[in-house]
């Protein structure tokens, strides 16, 4: 056999070579497009989160085998559904599942975690945010109140100082719930929405406010919670200013605070299940001093209020059927108050 025959033989080889491994790849290719190469199927569950770009989904598809290369998958996804928008959320795969069925599975989440904006205003307390978040899908009451019964799992530095010897403190973490406008997931873990409300609070912490609580001989947390007496109380920001100069000078004096606001938040703790030693502890014309913790979640305007009230000798206060706030530094006076401008 001459030279230039065996170079023949060997092109021809090569080339069937090439065309053998070019018909297995695209069998190969086309059996995993059509699902039918993979033998016994594994189940792998899909987690599309917020952060998640398309080539992140098409690794997280590959790295689990429910494609066999991501480019393919991507180019044959974008050829077919080139207008498609991913939902956040849970998809219950399998290995077997040909292109198609996974697309049409990626229209419909098993799970969804869409954002939905909800809406926490100011002065909302842990049972009112609960309520919204259940109502709108993004975890159940039960969880959230769990979730904020505890600061174990959350990192900021201010934790570290909370109260942790009073058995009487209702959910921890009330107060602290930043009010705001958030795009929360459907189906969320409740922890990772409190996290979100503590880090917008871990967000406007400032000097301002640690150096008051310092000037004042204060921790954070009551601080915190002597905003929410007020806010609760307040219906104005300038009657904001005087109402914690009225809290705060009673408790200079040791006067009790006799909030009736406190008495309604400590109604609804009692109603869920704690004690009526909580009860008392939050209820301010049986506890001395400030509640046990904060009755709700207080937004800045009133944050910064009771940072900026004035000095007066102010220790009562009532709103009369206008209301309008009316401010008294002795009881006589308190009393002719009332006498001149109805409130009840």
């Amino acid at each position: 056999m001459n030279k230039k025959t065996i170079k023949i033989i060997i092109a021809v080889l090569v080339v069937a070579a090439v065309a053998a491994a070019g018909f297995y790849g695209y069998s190969f290719v086309s059996a995993d497009i059509n699902g039918t190469q993979k033998g016994e199927g594994t189940d792998y569950t899909l987690i599309i989160e917020p952060q998640d770009f398309e080539y992140q989904v098409a690794q997280k598809l590959m790295n689990n085998g429910v494609v066999i290369d991501d480019s393919v998958w991507t180019m044959w996804f974008n050829k077919h559904y080139p207008d498609f928008t991913y939902i956040n959320g849970e998809y219950y795969l399998n290995t077997n599942m040909s292109y198609e069925e996974i697309a049409q599975k990626l229209q419909n989440p098993d799970i969804s975690h869409q954002l939905v904006s909800v809406v926490i205003p100011e002065g909302y307390n842990a049972f009112d945010i609960a309520k919204t978040l259940e109502e709108n899908g993004i975890c159940s009451a039960d969880a959230f109140y769990a979730a904020i019964s505890t600061t174990d799992g959350y990192d900021y530095e201010w934790l570290a100082d909370f109260p942790t010897d009073n058995a009487n403190i209702g959910f921890i973490l009330e107060g602290f719930l930043f009010p705001a406008t958030y795009d929360f997931g459907l189906n969320s873990e409740a922890s990772d929405i409190v996290d979100k409300m503590l880090d917008a609070f871990d967000t406007r912490l400032s000097d301002k406010m640690l150096d008051y609580c310092s000037a004042n001989n204060m921790s954070l947390y009551e601080f915190i919670t002597l905003c929410s007496v007020v806010q609760e109380e307040a219906l104005t920001p300038d009657s904001a200013e005087n109402i914690a100069s009225v809290l705060i000078n009673r408790l200079n004096s040791g006067t009790k605070l006799q909030c009736d606001v406190t008495y309604f938040y400590a109604k609804q703790l009692l109603d869920y299940g704690f004690s009526r030693e909580v009860y008392d502890s939050y209820y301010t014309y049986r506890c001395e001093g400030l509640p046990s913790g904060p009755i709700t979640n207080s937004g800045m305007e009133v944050v910064n209020a009771v940072i900026n009230h004035p000095d007066t000798n102010y220790v009562f206060f009532f709103s009369d059927l206008q209301g309008e706030f009316h401010f008294a530094s002795t009881s006589a006076e308190f009393e002719s108050l009332k006498q001149q401008y109805p409130w009840k």
